[in-house]
Formats: structure tokens, C-alpha cells, sequence
């Protein structure tokens, strides 16, 4: 049986045909409105799309938000319309077709379970470095979603008191100085010291709007001695952040995914060797092996399939 995974960003609305061996075979693409009937009827046309090519069984949709334990309504999605909205039902009426909804990293961490870096594994944690951090929990290879549906919000641990202000209204989060916006940022306060010898700090000069996160790590494989401080900081935060969760979780894998990933050579190494210094009882246990997403951006598209794969068999 085929099934469609979508997934629903702020951005764009991306649906893929999935089979049963993971293997993304036909794909669609719409930009994503801003009202709810509009986003649904986006999110249909683009189910309806690679219908008309394929014969297709049910819909699954990831996205970054709140999920009811149903995994049928949507609670809140910053970036989107929906709020305490029956978001399943309602596309499943427009398509005839079961549909089940998703948060986008636990849709991508079951897919890499099933198909990816953590194929095999029992006890595992992704996470997602993006605009923020996305994250997810296996136990016994099963996604852990709290008693709300809404666990891990791992992100949004506070790593330092008083720290960057959140769009979540705390201050600190891990998420502000261990993603692309937290990359941004740190090369920015970098810039406010003497480098004028470096390109950001030329570019900064000129529109410090274009130090975004991509920027900055672009910069870094290029040589740039603040982007390369920069990448060390955020490598210092994300083994800081792994200590914490391995403090909690103490899972035998990490899986790290999202946009920033693919930088991973320029900061995991720094994030391995801080992880194994400040881990609780570093020297005299064993480490969780900590590894990048193998499935990219198609991830939470296949984990969405493969939800609603497991929907209709169940």
C-alpha cells in the first residue's frame, strides 16, 4: 500500500508518496496559506495531486506544534493557522481517505528508526537543530508523546538564568544558543568585538539582516574566524544540552537532524567531546552514541507515511 506524508511548515506545504520500504517515490509541493480553510484545502489539493497518480490508502501529516493524544487535532502550531482544531477529521472529509497528524520530529525520529540512523536502536532521542529545536523520545523503539501529546519540548530547557529572550516567554532556552537562530545571534555579538578583518563583520556592516544562521555557516566552511567561533560556540551548547538530556533520558543513541545538521562537521566533534566532559558521572559510564539524520528533509514526510500506514493496519 502507498500512503502520503505532508508536511506542514510555515512556509510551504511539502506531500510525498511513500512505500512501505520507506522509498519516497513522487512528491508535491504548494506554498502554505494563512487561514485554516485555506491551509486544508492546500494540504487536500496537494493529497489530490498524487492521487491522480497513484493509488493511495490514508494521510499523514507532521507538523511543528502541539498534537492532541488522539494525534487527530491540532492544539497550537506557532507558524500556523490551526488552533484547537479537528485538523484530521476535517481534511479526511475533503479527501475521503483515514488521516492521522503528527509533530514533524517524532514523524521524523520514527522514520529514522525505521529507515534511517537509528534503524535497530531501543532507546533514542532526535533532535532537530532548525529555526529552533525540534524534538522527539523512542523508548523501546515507540515514540513517546506524554500524557498531552506534547513531550519532549526539549528545546525550551533553560540553559542559562536570565539568558536571550524566547518567542516561548522564558528567557535561556537551550533553542536560543543551539540552532540556526542561536547561530545568528552568537556570530552577531562576536561581530560587536574587533573583527574587521572577517566578511561577516563586512556584511554586518553593511545589513545585519543577512547574518542568518545559513549565512553564518557558510562563512564557516569557507574560513571566516568569527563563523568558525560561532560554529564552536553552538557545538559547545549542543554537547551542554546532550548532558542534560542523557542526564534524564540516558538513551544508547542521539540522532541530531534538521537544516543545521548538515553543518555537522563543523561543530559534532566539539559537541562529542563537551557531552562527554559535563555528562553526570563523565569517565564512569557509558555514552550515548550520537550521530547525524540520514533521510534529510524527506524524514518527517516518510514518519508521516508510515503513521498512516500503521492507521490503516491497525
Amino acid at each position: 500500500m502507498l500512503t502520503v506524508g505532508v508536511d506542514v511548515g510555515g512556509t510551504s506545504v511539502r506531500a510525498g508518496v511513500v512505500d512501505a520500504e520507506g522509498e519516497v517515490l513522487d512528491t508535491a509541493r504548494a506554498p502554505t496559506p494563512s487561514s485554516d480553510t485555506a491551509l486544508e484545502e492546500a494540504v487536500a489539493a496537494a493529497v489530490r495531486e498524487l492521487a491522480g497518480r497513484h493509488r493511495i490508502g490514508a494521510v499523514g501529516l507532521a507538523l511543528a506544534g502541539f498534537i492532541g493524544s488522539d494525534r487527530r487535532t491540532v492544539r497550537f502550531a506557532p507558524h500556523l493557522s490551526w488552533r484547537d482544531v479537528p485538523v484530521a477529521d476535517r481534511i479526511a472529509e475533503r479527501l475521503d481517505l483515514p488521516v492521522v497528524v503528527e509533530h514533524d520530529a517524532n514523524a521524523a525520529a520514527l522514520a529514522e528508526r525505521r529507515f534511517g540512523a537509528a534503524a535497530g536502536v531501543s532507546t533514542s532521542v532526535f533532535v532537530a537543530l532548525g529555526t529552533g529545536i525540534g524534538a522527539a523520545l523512542l523508548i523501546g523503539g515507540e515514540l513517546y508523546r506524554g500524557t498531552y501529546g506534547v513531550a519532549p519540548e526539549l528545546g525550551h530547557l533553560r540553559v542559562v538564568p536570565d539568558g536571550r529572550p524566547c518567542p516561548c516567554g522564558k528567557r535561556g532556552c537551550w533553542e536560543r544558543y543551539c540552532s540556526g537562530t542561536g547561530l545568528a545571534a552568537t556570530a552577531l555579538e562576536l561581530l560587536g568585538q574587533d573583527y574587521s578583518g572577517s566578511l561577516l563583520a563586512r556584511e554586518a556592516a553593511r545589513d545585519p539582516g543577512r547574518i542568518t544562521g545559513q549565512r553564518v555557516a557558510a562563512a564557516a566552511r569557507e574560513g571566516d574566524k568569527v563563523a568558525r567561533r560561532a560554529m564552536a560556540d553552538l557545538g559547545r551548547w549542543l554537547g551542554e544540552g546532550l548532558s542534560l538530556v542523557a542526564d534524564v533520558f540516558d538513551p544508547e543513541l542521539v540522532v541530531i537532524g534538521g537544516g543545521v545538521s548538515e553543518s555537522a562537521p563543523l561543530f559534532l566533534d566539539e559537541a562529542r567531546e563537551h557531552y562527554a566532559r559535563t555528562v553526570t558521572g563523565a569517565g564512569n559510564r557509558p555514552l550515548a552514541r550520537i550521530r547525524t539524520a540520514q533521510l534529510g528533509e524527506a524524514a518527517a514526510v516518510v514518519g508521516a507515511a508510515q503513521l498512516a500506514r500503521d492507521l490503516v493496519r491497525d
